[in-house]
């Protein structure tokens, strides 16, 4: 089960007959949702906006933190299925139970971060399902090859006696991990269930690298071309300080 928070436009209890467009948001790596309204000031920022002019739309913000501290929005045995979640039942859930316009077209798609690479990978891949694409400081959008790890701390990973004993570890290796849960799960082995792109030895594993690099957005983007052309409109931003540049 997965938290979700919906936020309803100021006209939605007195236009009982209104249908809305609807954005899914997508937060990233190590928060919630909860607490990325709080970083972006949800919903005040939604209300100002809405005063000034712009369009009135339902805002859902899904939950993607879990033991690994966030699934990247993507399909594994390991930690659950949450491109499919996103896609698919969220959005036939929202259109069920809120009044939507519930056509791709009234529907669009953001992310930050690890929510961008969401964003993205979603966005590219089920482009069926949305008009507009926003994606915000994407990470992994090229092949994140072994991401630099060492035998020690590969030695370090794999001594972790479950996924809820990294909170301790520093950024770059939880988010390794994280990675690692959503391309390469291994339902064989406890007590992670992952597999790393990195051996005991330090050497850089070709079959693991091959499952990450399939999951860069990069790589598949060939593949969609057509259905992506035919958003209503795609941006993308990141700050010119910022080493996701």
């Amino acid at each position: 089960d997965r938290d979700v928070i919906v936020i309803l436009p100021p006209s939605y209890d007195r236009e009982r007959g209104r249908r809305y467009p609807v954005v899914y948001a997508l937060h990233g790596y190590s928060i919630s949702a909860e607490q990325w309204m709080k970083e972006i000031r949800l919903p005040q920022t939604a209300e100002g906006a809405f005063a000034s002019g712009a369009a009135e739309m339902i805002l859902v913000l899904p939950n993607s933190k879990n033991e690994f501290n966030g699934a990247f929005y993507s399909n594994s045995v390991a930690t659950g299925n949450f491109e499919n979640f996103i896609a698919d039942e969220l959005v036939e859930y929202i259109d069920k139970h809120y009044r939507t316009l519930a056509r791709p077209q009234s529907r669009g798609l953001v992310g930050h971060s690890m929510g961008g690479y969401g964003a993205s990978r979603i966005g590219i891949r089920r482009a069926e399902r949305f008009g507009a694409l926003y994606v915000m400081s994407p990470c992994c959008q090229s092949p994140q090859g072994g991401r630099g790890l060492t035998a020690e701390q590969v030695a370090q990973l794999s001594a972790l006696p479950s996924p809820a004993a990294s909170s301790s570890l520093p950024f770059g290796l939880r988010g390794t991990l994280a990675l690692a849960s959503a391309w390469s799960p291994n339902p064989a082995k406890p007590p992670l269930y992952l597999d790393l792109p990195v051996d005991a030895a330090g050497k850089e594993r070709p079959e693991i690298l091959a499952k990450w690099t399939a999951n860069s957005t990069l790589a598949f983007l060939d593949q969609y071309v057509s259905k992506v052309r035919r958003y209503r409109a795609i941006a993308l931003d990141v700050g010119d300080k910022d080493s996701l540049v």
